[in-house]
């Protein structure tokens, strides 16, 4: 594609502004439609729930060219990571392309590229793009359980609803509340609520391994997943030399075991009867958690109760007021029940053969190197390689989908990559027993996901700072000097107008 060529990016959040940034810079007319007000995706004022707070600190969730303001605190809140974002836009003059407010409804590949039928205040209109992104992110769709009862329990006062719904904690204040789930937003958003609520519970089919910021003496969260070292301690695909090494030292599970009694000492787990079953590194699966600060003292101190290997069954009405059902056939007051319960990964908007092509069987995402699908052309994701360094695997994913337009690199044959996307799916279907968010999220290799991407850019890290890594957690801007970007010579057409109206 040329620098005429317009591209159309679905979603304003880290993935989706981060393309925006390089492929305006590298010459192409874009526009980033949203249905949100604002920018951020996950961080929008309109999803963010009481509790959220970035798994990484701020030395580590950062752009390589735009790092964190010097008086955000070590671990920022929600609302000023949206803030931090909407200084991204700012400061690189992204605004012009943004289409705040507006949702992409239906995507049709035409032999040009897309059509677009978008919907925003004024109504419905058309507009079209030679290539779309998606970046609607993983986080996108809110799942919700099927649970009976759910007309008498509204009926009866009660309020249900996904945490992604859930702003305001004056709606909690002395009254029972249930949270169904165990990932972090589930823990959260249930330490949050327990300092207002009357009675907090959570509800959690399985208990799972989350980590606390720190640990002990040289260890935290950080230098056990954003270095290399912490990355050689988790079986790949493809082990590397330090990988065998551990291995043939009898070093990576007695390492394991170590990380594994210092976390249940740190969170008390057995005093709590908080023990997940199954071993430490489970934890990098769809996604790594990170423990929620004070949820381990709310429970010691009563005020957040535990309902282990318990799911909610039914939802109650009646005289006595909202309840719900457990599994092992107990009642529980629940005026108001939070459902952490997860995101699809769904692109709506695509035709039903679209998204058939993107899909297997299992409904995983067949995407070479998370981005390129392989028989429709015109069209990339970013943002789809969710890891724990989510800011950095994004930017270097949009130099890549600009390296791939502007013909910087040309991907292999279709049949090696369907060979390598094979690979890749089944092993990862092996390794966490299904658990791998559609093959959407690249846990815990975020490092080697990202050599990967620039390795086909030409572009390696420098030596010395690979190195770094090995010990010290990932610092982004050690990666502005090689994801500079570079203009194209031919110059830029004039962003498009609408192509039609109604």
């Amino acid at each position: 594609m040329t620098s005429g060529s317009r591209i159309g990016i679905v979603g304003a959040g880290v993935a989706g502004l981060a393309c925006a940034k390089v492929l305006s810079r590298a010459g192409f007319p874009v526009e980033v439609f949203d249905r949100a007000p604002d920018v951020g995706g996950v961080w929008s004022a309109t999803r963010r729930y009481p509790g959220l707070r970035a798994q990484n600190s701020k030395f580590t969730y950062h752009f390589s060219d735009h790092p964190m303001p010097e008086d955000f605190p070590r671990w920022p809140d929600g609302q000023q990571i949206q803030a931090y974002l909407a200084g991204y836009v700012h400061e690189f003059g992204l605004a012009e392309h943004l289409r705040l407010g507006t949702e992409v409804i239906a995507a049709d590949p035409v032999d040009s590229g897309w059509l677009l039928e978008v919907r925003d205040g004024n109504g419905v209109r058309r507009t079209s793009c030679d290539h779309l992104i998606v970046a609607n992110g993983v986080f996108s769709d809110p799942v919700m359980p099927e649970l009976s009862g759910a007309s008498a329990f509204r009926a009866a006062g009660g309020r249900l609803c996904h945490v992604s719904e859930f702003h305001n904690l004056e709606q909690v204040r002395d009254r029972s509340v249930v949270v169904i789930g165990y990932g972090k937003s589930a823990t959260d958003v249930a330490e949050a609520i327990s300092h207002f609520a009357d009675d907090t519970s959570v509800v959690a089919r399985r208990l799972t391994w989350k980590m606390p910021r720190r640990f002990g003496a040289g260890l935290d969260y950080e230098r056990m997943l954003l270095t290399r070292m912490g990355e050689a301690h988790f079986r790949s695909r493809e082990p590397r030399l330090a990988e065998r090494l551990l291995d043939r030292l009898s070093l990576r599970e007695a390492n394991m075991d170590l990380v594994q009694e210092r976390v249940t000492r740190k969170l008390r787990l057995r005093e709590l009867g908080l023990l997940p079953e199954g071993r430490f590194e489970e934890i990098a699966t769809s996604s790594a958690s990170l423990a929620t600060e004070g949820f381990a003292e709310q429970v010691e101190a009563g005020r957040i109760t535990v309902h282990r290997d318990t799911d909610v069954t039914d939802l109650i009405g009646g005289q006595h007021g909202p309840a719900v059902r457990l599994s092992d056939g107990s009642l529980k007051l629940a005026e108001i029940v939070v459902c952490a319960t997860g995101y699809r990964q769904e692109v709506p908007f695509l035709t039903p053969f679209v998204r058939r092509s993107l899909t297997d069987e299992v409904g995983d995402f067949r995407l070479y190197r998370n981005i390129l699908p392989v028989e429709i052309p015109n069209l990339t994701f970013a943002g789809y390689n969710n890891s724990n360094v989510s800011t950095l695997n994004a930017e270097v994913g949009a130099h890549w989908i600009a390296g791939l337009l502007t013909g910087k690199f040309v991907p292999p044959m279709a049949e090696q990559m369907n060979s390598e996307i094979d690979e890749r799916l089944s092993w990862s279907r092996e390794r966490t027993e299904g658990n791998h968010a559609h093959g959407t999220t690249v846990v815990p290799f975020s490092l080697t996901t990202i050599d990967e991407m620039l390795d086909d850019l030409r572009t390696p890290l420098p030596l010395t700072s690979r190195l770094a890594q090995w010990v010290r957690p990932v610092r982004p801007a050690s990666y502005r000097r090689v994801l500079r970007e570079r203009p194209l010579a031919v110059p830029a057409a004039p962003a498009p107008a609408p192509i039609a109206e109604g």
